[in-house]
């Protein structure tokens, strides 16, 4: 009788911290192993918003004004950063709800939080090489002057600015089908970034599609974005408080469907 309880008790102990933590570094290495294998994901990711930076920032930057490309590489940066949280979040989570994915990462023996943790890793990673190239691409071909410590600030705030879209995404997933998904993404976000200013500068915009524009998270990206290149004016603290009330509300509303409706 002894035995049978201890073997009993055994088998509810808590999992040892050592094989907690491995299962959140598996989780989330097997997440951006997985995506960066992706070429349908890795590549448009990276190349969109590429190819929109050369397009207007190096092809048409000769037209604006001076500083027209380093305003377009904090702004299509910021357009680039979204897309990782909105469709490797918000997308993808769908997809597994459907197919039971996800009901059979519930079954395994690893903490409930590390599914999201390893995708929110993988959003950051993706973030950091979107920066990167566009960095690169604003640096040799348009020209743009930077300082060592406006990139690695730009690159923090890429990196960082991606977790309020991972909630976004999150909580996306769980309000539609896998098969409505795309559409629903691209509904999304492609408008926010143009009732954000990302394409072009705020001032191009009837008023009162400008006067919605802080009500967006990219709008307040973009802020941080271009405050680290040296464009932004007023202070960056009201703008990162917004960004993080807005992912903990959008967290906590995704976590409580996913615990109702799985």
């Amino acid at each position: 009788m002894d035995t049978l309880q201890s073997s009993f008790t055994g088998a509810l102990a808590p999992m040892p911290r050592g094989r907690v933590v491995a299962a959140y570094l598996q989780e989330t290495r097997a997440e951006c192993l997985r995506y960066l294998r992706s070429p349908s994901f890795l590549l448009p990711t990276l190349l969109f918003p590429a190819v929109f930076f050369v397009m207007f920032a190096v092809v048409l930057g000769g037209r604006g004004a001076a500083e027209a490309p380093r305003f377009l590489l904090a702004s299509y940066s910021t357009f680039g950063v979204m897309a990782p949280g909105l469709f490797g979040f918000g997308m993808s989570l769908a997809l597994e709800r459907d197919n039971g994915l996800l009901t059979l990462k519930r079954a395994l023996p690893m903490p409930p939080a590390a599914y999201l943790l390893g995708k929110t890793a993988m959003a950051m990673l993706m973030a950091a090489l979107i920066t990167c190239l566009l960095q690169a691409l604003g640096l040799t071909l348009a020209h743009v002057q930077l300082q060592a410590a406006q990139m690695l600030r730009l690159a923090l705030v890429c990196i960082l600015g991606a977790v309020p879209f991972c909630a976004l995404g999150l909580l996306l997933g769980t309000l539609v089908k896998g098969q409505g998904a795309p559409a629903m993404v691209n509904l999304l976000y492609l408008p926010m970034a143009f009732l954000s200013g990302l394409w072009f500068p705020l001032q191009m915009l009837p008023p009162l599609l400008r006067a919605q524009a802080p009500l967006w998270p990219s709008y307040h990206l973009n802020a941080l974005a271009q405050s680290a290149l040296g464009l932004g004016t007023g202070g960056a603290a009201p703008h990162v408080l917004w960004l993080a009330g807005f992912t903990a509300v959008f967290l906590a509303l995704a976590v409580h469907r996913l615990r109702r409706h799985g």
